[in-house]
């Protein structure tokens, strides 16, 4: 009687939500970025560079 919710993708299943790549995924607060992208654009987020 328990339905079943559907599986949770995520990882090398999906990749990057801007180019696809499946390696380096930074997934912290939802952002599902490659490390790649993550870098070109951070600073528009709003996230800083340190030392």
């Amino acid at each position: 009687m328990t339905e079943e919710k559907p599986k949770k993708t995520f990882g090398r299943k999906v990749g990057c939500v801007r180019c696809g790549r499946k390696r380096g995924i930074i997934r912290r607060n939802g952002m599902h970025l490659c490390r790649q992208c993550f870098r070109d654009i951070a600073p528009e987020i709003g996230f800083k560079k340190y030392s």
